[in-house]
């Protein structure tokens, strides 16, 4: 595939009446430490350092379009134009109210395109932008990323439906990380971003994008042992056929030869290469929401109210003591319903299960279930309603769907099963953020790709998947290590956003205790593991998993993971290790929150919190128990004062975690 892109390109360029003379352009990053440099001639390249460092070495960029226009062929550069801005932004839904946005941009203005790069301190980007009075196709995108020796790798392959490169565009982008040099790539496989690499001196080097709309998503792949990259899209999809799970699903039977349909002006998404001198700065990172659509500056959003969710397909809507038959059926929601309302939980959730099986249709409500009695119960204790909804039922009756379950007094839907991200499935993400919030409902993708800036355009979007959650541990087998991935994670995919993980189990195992129970779940590592996972994964939409049963009898733990905000004023990364340990602050309002995971390793930590205001604190934490590492469930609860040192000394038991609520005296 790679060979190919190259013979092509050097076939065009052979073919090109007069050459554009080459030239060479620099870009700094506002602190100075990341440069750009972008050549252009034959072909345009750029390359990428930091400090003293070479990140990427020269890589060729291009966009080949239907009328056989190559933008980043030989051409010549008709204006540079360049501009930096610093200024503060007003986030919605976010792990931050205020995101401070500065950068320098340069535009290479060409004859039929455009070329935009723009260095941040936490990395770059760059973008093809096409102005056309007309219909056109992409044919194909050269997105290269040449690393410049062969660095290990976090990669997250594709591992379903492998039998061709082709077919492994049907997946569910969730999968644990393989730990690889570049050019040790499976060449079988596709892999999703986000992407890490172990750069030079402890740096990371993270591969995403951003500003992805209408166009399809970028997945990469090596196949000749190299330590280049490049960037591979799905084609467009020609023909459906209804099918995949419950017939929720439409399945792509043959596709075109192409990968995008445009018209007009079109702005592409953005090619992020993040870079952090501290790993713990990559699970803090805001290039990905920075560089997403800016949301109608005139539009209300203060009817997007993220919060918490009791849930009940993860704990099989499993309920004890009760006096009714639990399942799918109105008396088991309503019991819901009042845990959520007793303990300050914001939402409860309809799974899978409450519309009619293989109808793909959600006007169509089973018997045991009243939607309407449903949502005045729920309304009157203060509790709102989320449905889940599978993609083609969901989409094949949008704008009547989301009518008429707002009309209801439905908050949500959480729309499930896309797994593509092909053009046409991501304009399908884009049309649901729209529509839905024409009608004031919140959205949670699931069984979808990664974030890429589209909750920053339409913040009703609080949450996505594209994440091997918690929901793995229903079936995993013995090889699958989730605590690993826990403190793998925030440094990667949540670079990209949000992550519906799901967690907070209340059934806890050590690595030779766990075992996959399906009906009666439980998670790797200790109990607060899962009370940390509150604080330190985004997930602005965020489940209880558990049953109300399991949590009534753990009312510490069920009344810390209440306290916890999903949207936050402040983060900041206090330490951490990819793949060993993390340690994450929060702010909302005057309170701070602090989680912190390690991996199979017990680990005794110092977490410096000298960025607290001065004054004295109280600390309410969570820590595990003595014997946490036999049964892991044991915690320890104690209130402590936090001296005037601002240490805060944090022991870990192997898989375990720590959780603590910080607050200032007098407030």
């Amino acid at each position: 595939m790679k060979r190919f892109a190259f013979v092509c390109a050097a076939m065009i360029c052979a073919l090109t009446a007069a050459s554009a003379a080459p030239k060479s352009y620099e870009l700094k990053s506002p602190d100075g430490k990341l440069g750009v440099t972008v050549k252009t001639g034959q072909e345009i390249t750029y390359s990428v350092s930091h400090g003293q460092d070479i990140i990427l070495k020269d890589s060729p960029v291009s966009m080949t379009l239907s009328d056989g226009t190559v933008c980043g062929g030989d051409a010549k550069v008709r204006k540079a134009v360049r501009k930096s801005v610093d200024r503060m932004l007003e986030a919605v839904a976010y792990k931050k109210s205020k995101v401070h946005e500065a950068y320098n941009e340069l535009t290479l203005e060409f004859r039929t395109f455009r070329l935009v790069f723009r260095a941040y301190d936490q990395g770059m980007a760059y973008r093809f932008a096409v102005d056309s009075k007309g219909s056109f196709e992409v044919v194909s995108e050269q997105a290269s990323f040449a690393f410049a020796q062969d660095w290990n790798m976090w990669t997250a392959y594709v591992c379903q439906h492998t039998q061709t490169l082709e077919s492994q565009f049907y997946n569910s982008f969730e999968n644990t990380y393989s730990h690889s040099p570049v050019s040790a790539w499976n060449s079988e496989r596709l892999a999703f971003l986000p992407l890490m690499v172990e750069g030079p001196s402890g740096k990371k080097i993270c591969i995403a994008e951003s500003g992805l709309t209408d166009y399809p998503g970028m997945y990469l792949y090596n196949d000749d042992a190299s330590t280049v990259l490049d960037g591979v899209f799905a084609p467009y999809p020609r023909e459906f056929e209804p099918g995949g799970h419950n017939m929720l699903q439409m399945l792509v039977k043959s596709r075109e030869p192409y990968i995008a349909k445009c018209s007009g002006k079109v702005e592409f998404p953005w090619r992020i290469v993040s870079v952090s001198e501290r790993d713990v700065d990559m699970a803090c990172n805001d290039m990905v929401w920075l560089l997403g659509e800016p949301a109608d500056p005139a539009a209300d959003w203060s009817w997007v109210r993220p919060g918490k969710v009791a849930w009940e397909w993860w704990n099989d809507w499993n309920l004890q003591g009760v006096d009714f038959r639990a399942g799918i059926n109105n008396r088991t929601y309503e019991y819901y319903v009042d845990f959520a309302a007793a303990h300050g939980i914001e939402y409860v959730i309809l799974d899978e299960g409450w519309a009619v099986n293989l109808k793909a249709d959600l006007f169509q409500v089973i018997p045991e279930i009243n939607l309407e009695e449903l949502v005045e119960y729920a309304s009157a204790r203060g509790v709102g309603l989320i449905l889940w909804a599978g993609y083609w039922a969901f989409d094949r009756d949008m704008e009547e769907v989301c009518r008429h379950y707002s009309e209801m007094g439905i908050k949500g839907f959480k729309i499930d099963f896309m797994d593509r991200d092909d053009q046409v499935m991501v304009a399908f993400h884009r049309r649901a953020a729209e529509t839905a919030a024409k009608y004031g409902l919140m959205l949670d993708f699931h069984g979808t790709y990664k974030p890429a800036g589209l909750s920053r355009t339409w913040p009703n979007v609080v949450n996505y998947e594209g994440v091997h959650g918690l929901e793995q541990m229903k079936w995993a087998d013995a090889s699958v290590d989730q605590v690993t991935y826990d403190v793998t994670v925030p440094y990667i995919r949540m670079m990209a956003g949000p992550m519906d993980y799901t967690q907070g189990a209340m059934r806890n195992a050590t690595r030779g205790n766990f075992r996959a129970v399906n009906s009666e779940a439980m998670s790797q590592g200790t109990r607060c593991r899962q009370l940390a996972e509150y604080v330190v994964f985004d997930s602005p939409l965020n489940m209880l998993c558990d049953s109300p049963s399991n949590y009534m009898k753990e009312l510490e733990c069920t009344g810390f993971i209440a306290s916890v905000p999903t949207v936050w004023d402040e983060t900041r990364g206090i330490d951490g290790k990819v793949g060993e340990y993390i340690a994450i602050a929060r702010r909302s309002g005057d309170v701070w929150y602090i989680g912190a995971m390690t991996d199979w390793n017990a680990r005794q930590m110092v977490l410096d919190l000298s960025f607290l205001p001065e004054g004295d604190y109280e600390v309410e934490l969570f820590r595990d128990g003595i014997n946490a590492d036999r049964a892991a469930s044991d915690y320890r609860k104690e209130i402590i004062q936090l001296d005037s040192s601002r240490q805060l000394p944090v022991s870990m038991a192997p898989g375990g975690g720590f959780a603590a609520r910080i607050v200032a005296k007098g407030i």
